[in-house]
């Protein structure tokens, strides 16, 4: 069993990159680094969190999809050509209204 030791945010332009056929890749935003080690302080090890929730070795990932690597890209060079095209946003709640207290 692993535990994590530290998180931190990914910088713009980290990519995870799966396989998800032959000849078929996807890449993924990584939005958190995650310093991992085992219970007994030893064999640490990094992994990114990409943006739909998965990382290499997690039982959850995406169904079919094998890690490749990660990979960097200049912000300013663009997403690589396989990249998940971004969804559409949801409107964003303006979180919790003040209510007028009656009078009494």
């Amino acid at each position: 069993m692993k535990r994590i030791v530290e998180i931190v945010p990914a910088r713009p332009g980290w990519y995870s990159r799966w396989q998800l056929a032959p000849e078929a890749t996807r890449c993924y935003p990584v939005t958190l680094w995650a310093l991992l080690e085992e219970n007994d302080g030893t064999g640490r090890e990094v992994v990114g969190v990409d943006c739909v929730g998965q990382w290499p070795g997690a039982d959850d990932n995406e169904a079919g999809g094998e890690f490749v690597r990660y990979l960097f890209q200049t912000p300013d060079s663009g997403p690589p050509e396989d990249a998940e095209p971004p969804a559409a946003e949801e409107p964003r709640s303006t979180g919790p209204r003040l209510q007028p207290v009656p009078a009494a």
